[in-house]
């Protein structure tokens, strides 16, 4: 299948879904920690990814007003727990049809902030929550593809542990 575009989504926090959110969700970059590698041998400089080291990353879930799921989302110190259901809409190669399949996003973490938008009669406010990214999982078609678990030592592409080999060592 092509995937060609998300057709409906939904966020859930902890297994209840979020009502007022606005029509975009950004999900979180990730750039691996490196450290510059240099010296006889070398034409000039390498930058050398630490496996399966990133820095910190967050994601802003946006509302279109400050509402009760928003701020069951700020209690500090409780973990936040969000999953991202998505249809993606996509064409059959073979015939050319539409089809959809799932995907998922599964990040916890904690509450770091969040933007209390403007007050603006007849708008949105523009609010959001951040979040700091501990834990997330990519599922495309059922198939994981992205597993990241900072506390667990735990990094996953294509559902094939990376760091196995290290753990064994450690």
């Amino acid at each position: 299948m092509l995937a060609t575009k998300i057709n409906a989504y939904n966020v859930y926090n902890g297994g209840t879904r979020l009502v007022g959110l606005s029509d975009e969700v950004s999900l979180p970059d990730f750039e691996a920690l490196t450290e510059t590698i240099s010296g006889p041998g070398f034409l000039g400089e390498i930058d050398e990814p630490l496996l399966g080291h990133f820095g910190a990353s967050e994601i802003e879930i946006p509302f279109r007003t400050l509402n009760e799921d928003m701020f069951a989302l700020l209690q500090q110190g409780l973990a936040v727990n969000l999953t991202l259901r998505m249809s993606t809409q996509a064409i059959q190669e073979s015939t050319m049809a539409t089809d959809f399949m799932p995907s998922r996003v599964v990040i916890k973490g904690k509450s770091k902030g969040f933007t209390g938008g403007k007050v603006k009669q007849g708008e949105g406010t523009g609010s959001a929550v951040k979040v700091e990214v501990i834990y997330i999982l990519i599922e495309v078609n059922g198939k994981k593809k992205f597993e990241l678990d900072k506390i667990n030592f735990q990094y996953k592409v294509n559902n094939v542990d990376l760091l196995a080999k290290i753990r064994k060592q450690v």
